[in-house]
């Protein structure tokens, strides 16, 4: 794990503590956009790298569904609309 991945999971930590429960972006399975765009979207939206959208997208595939981002509802609720604006599937639970 990274300096930052360490730093961003600390800053959530706290934010929860501050302002109650976490919430995440779960991306759902659909038959319309390519591995290669849901991965696009997961680097561009919500700052993957590249090898973690990759297994986020096959995850998806195969399970369902896959969480893809934490945090608060205010930090998640313009990634999920931009997400959704790249026709992908996915709410914040």
């Amino acid at each position: 794990m990274s300096f930052q991945h360490d730093l961003e999971e600390a800053l959530l930590e706290e934010v929860q503590l501050e302002t109650g429960r976490l919430r995440e972006i779960v991306l759902h399975n659909d038959d319309v956009n390519t591995f290669d765009h849901v991965i696009e979207c997961l680097v561009d939206i919500c700052g993957h790298d590249p090898i973690q959208a990759e297994q986020c997208a096959w995850i998806v595939h195969y399970n369902g569904k896959c969480s893809v981002k934490r945090g608060t509802f205010d930090q998640l609720e313009p990634k999920c609309t931009a997400l959704l604006d790249q026709g992908l599937s996915a709410d914040i639970q």
